[in-house]
């Protein structure tokens, strides 16, 4: 557990907080004689104070390095503690906000405040957006071998989703390509679970001369599909080559590991489920998420809400734990809560 900051001297915490924002702003071991022109304290006696923050698990020297680098435990202490945030510059905000306009799709929208964020921050953006329900608009059926088919499912927003399905050894395959008749008849534009339900509702009547098999197929299908559609997050990442700038090649196993974990979707969604309920940004630091334990990377969310106040999706950025929290934080909440407007 983090210790409370107040159990720092003043001098050790003047110089833990020089040490994380040079090392934040630079990305290099900090060292005394950096940090001599900033505090009135000699070289020797700014290095026992660093000593001393060093035991107390705030700092530490990589490698052979004299300067120090602040732990997990010590950027946490920063930003809970520490740390001064101000609102984003007028040129940040302007730059937000001239891509969440009203006069587009809301996923364009996201997409655009995704990539907004991310060349802002020099992050990962990414937005886990508003679950949508697939709405329907044709389905066929393509005969594969004696007991299987291929099914085609179009949405009305052009997506397309192919699935094997296994055919009951009593199911006529022609009698499939009637059925998918009456759904693209019948059914197009209602949700996959709509669809479900008056298609079940038919075969109890019987007011069509449908196949009871290849209905019940059909039926139980567009349930399955609805089903997943509703676990499924609606995720938006945007650039990841902001993550391989100048300082990557000092660490190239940890950008590709960060990488290979932002292809991870369900992952992403799985964590940035955990920043709904928070009243601002949430950050994670490191390997207070198992995610990003490898890569030693940090999460900036904050929640953004619907017209009925109620969350809807979390926008935020993914970087290295050198990220510049003061300036990120404030340009995290300042889109959430422009994206909360747009959605009003």
């Amino acid at each position: 557990m983090t210790q409370p900051i107040t159990e720092l001297s003043d001098r050790m915490r003047s110089i833990f907080g020089l040490v994380v924002e040079a090392y934040l702003e630079r990305g290099q071991p900090v060292g005394s004689k950096a940090l001599a022109g900033s505090v009135s304290l000699s070289p020797a006696s700014i290095r026992g104070v660093m000593q001393e923050l060093e035991e107390r698990g705030l700092l530490t020297h990589p490698h052979t390095s004299a300067g120090r680098i602040p732990t997990e435990t010590g950027l946490r202490l920063f930003v809970d503690g520490i740390m001064q945030a101000s609102l984003p510059d007028e040129r940040e905000r302007a730059a937000i906000e001239a891509q969440i306009a009203r006069d587009q799709p809301i996923e364009q929208a996201l997409a655009a405040a995704s990539a907004a964020l991310s060349g802002l921050s020099s992050c990962a953006g990414v937005v886990m957006a508003p679950k949508q329900e697939l709405h329907l608009k044709q389905l066929s059926f393509v005969a594969l071998s004696p007991g299987r088919a291929l099914a085609v499912l179009v949405g009305a927003d052009g997506s397309v989703e192919n699935r094997i399905v296994t055919l009951d050894a009593a199911t006529d395959p022609a009698a499939l390509n009637e059925v998918a008749n009456f759904v693209n008849a019948r059914l197009s534009g209602m949700t996959l679970a709509e669809a479900e339900a008056r298609l079940r509702a038919e075969i109890g009547q019987r007011k069509e001369a449908l196949d009871r098999a290849a209905a019940e197929l059909i039926a139980s299908g567009l349930a399955a599909w609805s089903e997943d559609h509703a676990r499924r997050p609606v995720l938006i990442v945007r650039g990841q080559a902001n993550l391989i700038d100048e300082r990557a090649g000092e660490d190239l196993e940890r950008v590709r590991r960060l990488l290979d974990e932002l292809e991870d979707r369900q992952e992403i969604a799985r964590l940035l489920e955990g920043a709904r309920d928070a009243p601002g940004c949430r950050i994670f630091i490191g390997s207070e998420n198992r995610m990003f334990a490898l890569s030693g990377s940090s999460v900036i969310a904050a929640p953004y809400r619907g017209s009925q106040g109620q969350v809807v999706g979390v926008v935020g950025v993914i970087g290295p734990t050198r990220l510049n929290y003061a300036r990120v934080v404030p340009m995290v909440d300042f889109t959430a809560k422009a994206l909360t407007r747009l959605m009003a």
